[in-house]
């Protein structure tokens, strides 16, 4: 019974990964995961950090924390309506895999997609303006979680049953934005008034930022496992409504 509970986990693995590694191969490349998963982040940051007096760290912490965001977010938006259109994600829903590995894998398409974003952005950060990392550990995993995480709050609108990626953009660029605003990614929630931050820690980018700001600057206002486990948390949270989102949409025939 446990060696076919293993040989059940190593293949739906195994179909998970497959997914994941044809899509990085077909559409990593494509002029819209390029606009809003690599370019969009880095305007972002340029157009809300100029002419602020901010250290080469708390740059760095802000430019991982946006990438991350940005990045792991895209996939699922524009590949899954995408492959709707072309006819191929029929056919990865009638294949014989679950319905959690599939999904699944088109998570780690946008987490390893903004975890090599990621890495340039600290390349950067490192060799060309010579920030130091406190807390490698915590940059990791602040990293990973934060890319499943918000990989999984793309695929809640990559689940929405249409063929054309524009129908969805707009919506999740629409709540990213407000995420990011209400976050503190911009404004430290330190300074912020009691209202704003309570707001604020409705975002996970808010803990996204926290951890990057405890691996890069060595503090932060939060605990930094309260970061991690809410970025679990969130990733797993958001995971539920594009099941339950697939689900009705196989029921009514979309």
């Amino acid at each position: 019974m446990r060696k076919e509970w293993l040989q059940r986990l190593r293949d739906e693995v195994a179909q998970a990964w497959a997914v994941a590694f044809k899509d990085m191969r077909v559409y990593y490349l494509r002029p819209g995961m390029i606009m809003f998963g690599f370019l969009m982040p880095f305007f972002m940051f340029f157009s809300f950090s100029v002419r602020r007096e901010m250290a080469a760290a708390q740059g760095v912490a802000r430019l991982l924390a946006l990438t991350v965001f940005f990045t792991a977010a895209a996939a699922g938006p524009f590949i899954i309506p995408l492959e709707r259109r072309l006819g191929t994600y029929d056919r990865l829903l009638a294949a014989p895999m679950s319905l959690l590995s599939l999904l699944l894998g088109k998570a780690a398409v946008g987490a390893c997609f903004a975890i090599g974003v990621s890495a340039i952005a600290l390349i950067v950060g490192v060799v060309a303006f010579g920030a130091y990392i406190a807390h490698p550990w915590m940059l990791v995993g602040g990293v990973l979680l934060g890319a499943f995480s918000f990989s999984a709050l793309g695929l809640v609108f990559g689940s929405i049953p249409t063929r054309n990626p524009g129908d969805v953009q707009m919506p999740s660029t629409l709540l990213r934005w407000g995420l990011l605003f209400i976050s503190g990614v911009f404004i430290p929630l330190e300074e912020m008034a009691p209202a704003a931050r309570a707001v604020a820690y409705l975002s996970p980018l808010t803990y996204a930022q926290d951890l990057m700001n405890h691996a890069v600057l060595g503090m932060g206002l939060l605990s930094p496992w309260l970061d991690l486990v809410v970025l679990l948390f969130a990733g797993i949270l958001f995971l539920l409504p594009s099941i339950w989102m697939h689900r009705r949409s196989r029921r009514l025939g979309y």
